[in-house]
């Protein structure tokens, strides 16, 4: 699951059809792909869209 989100995330173009395959093979459900397709996509959105307006984080996440 995380090398799918993470060739999703970075290679997004060189996705295949085999990498839905590993993941059955693995045991994931169709459902549970679409799951984890959903989610690294919007996060993908989502940290692109505060990067690109210059989002900051808040204070008490720098001091961790």
């Amino acid at each position: 699951m995380l090398s799918y989100a993470y060739k999703l995330t970075v290679t997004p173009a060189k996705m295949e059809s085999t990498d839905v395959e590993l993941l059955r093979e693995a045991g994931f459900s169709d459902s549970a792909i679409l799951d984890i397709c959903q989610i690294t996509g919007y996060f993908n959105f989502v940290n692109r869209l505060a990067d690109g307006t210059g989002v900051e984080l808040e204070p008490y996440w720098t001091n961790q």
